[in-house]
Order: C-alpha cells, then structure tokens, then sequence
C-alpha cells in the first residue's frame, strides 16, 4: 500500500487542563510534545492555541505565536493551523492567527453543527480552572457556526490568498456534499485531504458502518481526486486508525483527539499515540510518510512560503 500519513492534534479545544495533566497547555508545552510527536512519526502537526495561564482555548495570534516559530525551526513536520478554533469563537476571532502566519494547511470544518461535550463534566468532581465547567455544560445550546458563506470566506483568505491547502473535516455525510458543491462552484481544487470525523455529539457516532459510508459518498461525490484520514473521539481512537490503515486511508491521533493510550490509562504524551499508531500501521503493511511525502502528496507550497518567521 501507499505510505500513510499520520497526523497529530497536539491540544485542541475541547478537553481541559483538569482531565489531564499531559494535555499541553503552554507554549513551551506544545512546542516539546509537538516536535516528539514529529520525532514518532508524524508528518503533520494539527494546531490550536491555549491561554497559557488558563488553559482556556485562544484565538490570540500572540499564542500562536509562541509556539509556531520554534515549531518550525525545530521540526519539519507541516504546520496545520485550525480555523475551527472554537464553537464559542467568531470567525475573524478564528482567522486571525492563521491569517498573520499564513501556513501551508488549515483546517476547514464543512458543516453548522451541534458541538456537545456537556456529557464529559459529569466525570469531574473538582476543577483546577473557574472556566471549565460552564464551559463543558453550557455546551448543550451550542452550535458551532460555520455556514456556506463562512466557508467560502475561509477558502478565499486562507486558499485563494495565502495559498493555503486545507485538512476538509467531515463530521457527516452531508459535509462531503458540501465539499463537492464549492469544488463545483470552482472555489477549491484537488487533490482534496478529507479527514473524517466520528464520535462527537452531533456528529457521527464511532461505527464502522459510518466509517464505510463515508467511503462510498467521497468515491461517489469526489471520484479518484482526495485522499481520506480518520479520526475518532475517545476510546474509539485507535480501533479507527487501524480500520483506516487496512483500507488504504491515512490516519490522526493526539491529545486534542483522544487523552487515553488505553482503557482507563491517560496518554503520557501526543508521542505516546503517535508511537502506538505507528505500530498499528506498520503491522498493517504502511510506511509513515515523511513531511516532504506529505507535502507532495497534498500539494502544498512549502514552509518556506509561509509568514512564521
């Protein structure tokens, strides 16, 4: 089979500080486990930012850039800076740091969705930070906003004008639709890089029937032009890389993801998953790409195109 690429999701915007102390939180922080994770095996680095003190999510360029010049002066891995953010944020609250960097990949959520994470405050007894728990339970009456013309705002500040490829996250069928529909309308080009997504609430579940469904609807609605990675929430992380190494697809792992290595064991580090999935995959028959696989893969422009110093 072909090389396979890992990509890792070092924080993200949906656990807190207090359900793990290895989620990374702080730019030093992000910047170590991020160029471990490179070290393990991963091509891509997928990118949000944290209030260092807080451990609340960010959309400051400052924060961002605490970490992403260090990032690429020490790895070379492909820098992949969300423009989801958060579902509490504004869009020009989530453009703005990768608008200021203009990295060679973003990501791109497809879809308005419900974003629940409310389930997960039942499980924690005490909080390490005021914000947490409301933010966790007022999660209930939230949806994250990202409409056709948002979307087609971020393909033309983050593609048309930084040339900027994107990481397409599909929570559902109906977002390959919505894929297909801007690569109708001229407004993003193949190759695309589809990450699908499962087990978020509001989402798909993590079944691997979904799993083959989605497969079908990107053949069918996208032909022989992308390429699909998986991902999946929680315990169901690496039962999904492996279903996703055998069927020729490419595979995300981290702590923004999943903070368990195992059942009921929290992951010591992003390389720590980094490390399994490799070994998943390599028993499987794929080679983890190098970041300069992925880039030709992907058709991206190069680091050195980029604004992070």
């Amino acid at each position: 089979m072909s090389a396979i690429l890992i990509t890792c999701a070092l924080t993200g915007s949906i656990h807190t500080p207090t359900m793990s102390p290895h989620l990374p939180v702080t730019a030093d922080e992000i910047v170590e486990q991020g160029i471990a994770a490179a070290e393990a095996g991963a091509a891509i680095l997928h990118l949000h930012a944290r209030d260092p003190e807080t451990g609340r999510p960010s959309a400051a360029p400052e924060h961002f850039m605490g970490f992403l010049p260090r990032l690429k002066a020490g790895t070379d891995a492909v820098l992949n800076l969300s423009t989801g953010g958060s579902a509490v944020m504004s869009l020009d609250d989530r453009l703005a740091a990768p608008k200021a960097a203009a990295p060679e990949m973003c990501s791109l959520n497809m879809g308005t969705m419900n974003f629940a994470l409310y389930p997960m405050a039942a499980r924690i007894g005490e909080w390490r930070h005021d914000w947490e728990r409301p933010f966790l339970e007022g999660s209930d009456d939230l949806v994250f906003k990202n409409t056709p013309r948002d979307i087609a705002t971020v393909l033309h500040e983050m593609g048309a004008q930084r040339g900027a490829r994107f990481e397409f996250e599909c929570y559902d069928a109906g977002h390959i639709a919505m894929l297909a529909h801007f690569a109708e309308r001229g407004l993003v080009a193949p190759p695309f890089f589809v990450q699908f997504v499962f087990g978020v609430l509001g989402g798909m579940d993590a079944h691997p029937d979904n799993l083959s469904h989605m497969v079908r609807t990107a053949d069918r609605l996208l032909g022989r032009d992308y390429a699909f990675s998986v991902l999946a929430a929680g315990r169901h992380q690496m039962r999904f890389a492996a279903m996703a190494a055998a069927m020729g697809g490419h595979v995300r792992v981290g702590l923004e993801d999943s903070l368990t290595i195992g059942k009921g064991q929290l992951a010591p580090s992003n390389a720590a998953q980094v490390e399994k999935v490799r070994r998943i995959v390599e028993e499987l028959g794929r080679t983890p790409a190098t970041p300069d696989e992925a880039r030709a893969l992907l058709g991206l422009k190069g680091a050195a195109a980029t604004a992070i110093p």
